[in-house]
């Protein structure tokens, strides 16, 4: 059996039609929204505008909430910036997450689907994190980390 493939993508200082149309060059039909908080600063980011925009496209949009890094985690990062640590925290935050991991698998199995967060380095970016535990799970095959732009 082939594992479907899992792509990610980043926001941070990404204009919202280079967004888009990378999801679309990447053929992407479902868009997962791992942040805690749906909303943003940016303009078109925020869950609701955002949903507008990816169904005018004939993209679906999922939040799955239980996946965002926990607001006590994001302080410890805003204040230490160490990726190690939020890391670690994550990874024991995940550990109770099944339900939405197993979620997350069954809608990557229907669907081109790309896991969103604000970070543009998915190595900074709890999404790697996400994706990486799918892979152990053996729910997804390949990761790729979009770039907004890049063909």
């Amino acid at each position: 059996m082939t594992l479907p493939p899992l792509l990610t993508i980043g926001y941070e200082n990404a204009d919202l039609d280079a967004f888009l149309a990378t999801l679309g060059a990447h053929g992407v039909t479902l868009l997962v929204d791992t942040r805690e908080r749906a909303q943003s600063r940016r303009r078109g980011y925020s869950k609701t505008a955002l949903s507008n925009a990816l169904r005018k496209r004939g993209t679906l949009y999922r939040h799955l909430r239980a996946l965002g890094t926990p607001p006590s985690l994001r302080k410890e990062y805003r204040l230490s910036h160490d990726f190690g640590l939020l890391t670690r925290g994550y990874h024991a935050h995940l550990a109770a997450q099944g339900e939405a991991l197993e979620e997350l698998g069954t809608l990557a199995a229907g669907h081109r689907t790309c896991l969103l967060c604000y970070e543009a380095d998915p190595g900074a970016c709890h999404r790697s994190l996400i994706a990486a535990r799918l892979r152990e799970l053996g729910l997804v095959g390949e990761v790729e980390h979009l770039h907004v732009g890049s063909p």
